[in-house]
């Protein structure tokens, strides 16, 4: 009966392997042919046109607008290097950090959208857990590596 079930390290790498799959799910969706061309980031600047923070408008054209291509291809590439990250457990706790950081930033230009806060949310939250029960103890590369 032992034998069915995990260690807590085993579990954790469950909860961050589904995060990475939840990422590379991300990156697998988006229509490259469009986004690429910065489809994703023209319909990201109207959500912070008409956001209620000053700071995100601000941010977003200063940041952002002015390089819609390159932005475009460094949200798909970041969503595509966590998953492979969190899937293989390489670097876990850099892509733990930074899957949080890219949520966060998710989180906060799509405030008004509650429907899109739960995917955020949840993400983080795994994010926070993998990261603090060093979810790259078993099952990954780092653990072969004996990093971290």
């Amino acid at each position: 009966m032992d034998a069915i079930w995990l260690s807590g390290a085993q579990w954790l790498a469950v909860l961050r392997i589904g995060l990475g799959l939840w990422w590379l799910e991300s990156w697998r969706h988006k229509d490259k042919k469009t986004w690429f061309t910065g489809s994703g980031i023209a319909w990201a600047a109207g959500v912070a046109e008409k956001h209620r923070w000053s700071a995100v408008r601000s941010g977003f054209d200063r940041v952002v607008g002015p390089r819609p291509r390159v932005m475009a291809y460094v949200v798909a590439y970041a969503e595509l290097a966590l998953g492979l990250g969190l899937v293989l457990g390489f670097l876990t706790p850099v892509a733990l950090v930074a899957g949080l950081l890219l949520n966060l930033l998710y989180f906060v230009l799509m405030i008004h959208d509650w429907a899109e806060q739960g995917q955020n949310s949840m993400m983080a939250l795994i994010s926070v857990v993998g990261f603090f029960g060093m979810a790259w103890q078993s099952w990954s590369l780092d653990a072969a590596l004996g990093w971290f």
